[in-house]
C-alpha cells in the first residue's frame, strides 16, 4: 500500500486493474466555490439527486449511463426545461454520462436562457473508488447512486489529469479540497471550482 492508501496487484487486466482508495466521508464543503451570484445552478435549491443505475441514457450524448466509468452528473430544470428533454421527466431532470457532458448541456442550453435550479456531480470525496486500466488508459469507477453526488457548487475539480472517464480526458469532484490536491498530486491536472468551467475549460478537455 503506497502513501495515498492505493492498493496494488501486479497482474494487469485490460477491464480492471489494481488500484483503490478508501476514503472517509467528509461534511466539509470546498470553501469559496460558488460563492458568486447568477452563475450555474441558479439558487442552488431543488429535488434532492437520484440514482443513475436504472438505464439511463445522457441527454448530451445518449451513451447508457451505467456501461461506463467515470463522474457522472445531473441537472434539475423545473418548470425552464430545456425543450430537448422529454416532457414526462419528474422535476425537469436531465442526466449525464460524465462530467464533461453536464457542463457542455448546462453551458449550451444557459446561452438559449435556461438554467437549473440545482446540478450535481459525482463526490469523489464520499465514496471508494477504484482507479483501472482499461485497454492500457487509467479509468477511475462510477458511482451512480444518490448519495454519491454533491452540488456541483460544492465540488473541487481535477481537470486534465491522466485519470479519465466516459468521455475520456475528465472532470473529477471532491467536496474535500485536500482530497483533490492529492489527486493532482498524484495523477496530474489542475484544480478548479465550479465557475472555473467555461466552454475554453471543456474544449482543452477534447469536448
Amino acid at each position: 500500500m503506497n502513501e495515498h492508501g492505493h492498493r496494488s496487484t501486479n497482474e494487469p487486466s485490460d477491464t480492471e486493474a489494481g488500484r483503490t482508495r478508501r476514503t472517509v466521508l467528509s461534511a466539509v464543503a470546498v470553501g469559496g466555490v460558488g460563492a458568486l451570484a447568477g452563475c450555474l445552478g441558479g439558487d442552488r435549491s431543488g429535488p434532492d439527486p437520484v440514482p443513475l443505475d436504472d438505464g439511463q441514457e445522457c441527454d448530451y450524448c445518449n451513451m447508457r449511463i451505467e456501461m461506463h466509468p467515470g463522474p457522472v452528473g445531473e441537472s434539475f430544470y423545473g418548470d425552464d426545461a430545456p425543450p430537448s428533454l422529454p416532457e414526462d421527466r419528474e422535476n425537469g431532470i436531465a442526466w449525464f454520462c460524465s462530467t464533461t457532458c453536464t457542463y457542455n448541456y448546462m453551458l449550451e442550453n444557459e446561452e438559449r436562457g435556461h438554467e437549473p435550479t440545482i446540478s450535481y456531480g459525482t463526490d469523489y470525496s464520499s465514496v471508494d473508488y477504484e482507479l483501472n486500466s482499461q485497454s492500457g488508459t487509467t479509468v477511475i469507477s462510477a458511482h451512480l447512486g444518490a448519495g454519491s453526488f454533491a452540488d456541483l457548487h460544492d465540488l473541487t475539480f481535477v481537470a486534465n489529469s491522466e485519470v479519465e472517464g466516459a468521455m475520456g480526458k475528465s472532470l473529477i469532484g471532491f467536496t474535500d479540497d485536500a482530497d483533490a490536491e492529492s489527486f493532482a498530486d498524484e495523477h496530474g491536472g489542475e484544480r478548479l471550482a465550479h465557475d472555473d468551467v467555461t466552454r475554453e475549460v471543456l474544449s482543452g478537455l477534447g469536448m
